[in-house]
């Protein structure tokens, strides 16, 4: 039997957001485009997230290319921590914590959704929110369109980078019960 790749797992709906009070919790959410190789490792590490047993406080989320509709996610959350592509010249697989204040702050973008990923940061401080939002960058070299693979260095910095995220997690629920 070939070993094929698992199709997206659906890990929220819209009353996501209206289930419980999320102050105490973190949301981590996962951007990119799941159709553009390693553009898309923020939705690839959310989909392995989902797989895991995860600490109560974490909510996990597939933002995709999602830009403005991601918007209520900074009303129901004080603490969101973005995983993103970027192409910076580092080796691919290079894991980098970023803590943006501005939409200025994200890494160059890689795609069209980056633009509209700043745009939502602007209007998140435009609306008075003032969420605490860091950012997990994973180095990529290229993009291949249509297609859902990974690159294998991009692939093998998948769990390391989630064990960032869930020691970060574990800290911020410490600073913020």
């Amino acid at each position: 039997m070939a070993n094929l790749a698992r199709p997206p797992v659906a890990v929220s709906s819209d009353a996501f957001f209206f289930e419980k009070d999320k102050t105490s919790s973190i949301l981590i959410l996962g951007v990119g485009n799941y159709l553009m190789g390693d553009e898309g490792v923020g939705v690839h590490l959310i989909q392995e997230m989902a797989r895991r047993t995860l600490p109560d406080y974490v909510d996990i989320l597939d933002g995709g290319t999602g830009g403005f509709l991601l918007l209520n996610c900074f009303e129901a959350y004080r603490t969101v921590i973005f995983v993103d592509a970027t192409m910076d010249g580092k080796e691919a697989g290079t894991i980098n914590l970023i803590r943006p204040k501005f939409a200025s702050d994200f890494p160059t973008a890689l795609s069209v959704h980056d633009v509209g990923l700043k745009d939502m940061i602007e209007a998140v401080y435009l609306t008075n929110l003032h969420p605490d939002i860091h950012l997990f960058t994973i180095s990529v070299e290229e993009i291949t369109p249509m297609t859902v693979a990974l690159s294998p260095k991009v692939a093998a910095a998948i769990p390391s980078a989630i064990d960032q995220i869930l020691d970060l997690s574990g800290k911020l629920t410490t600073v913020h019960p």
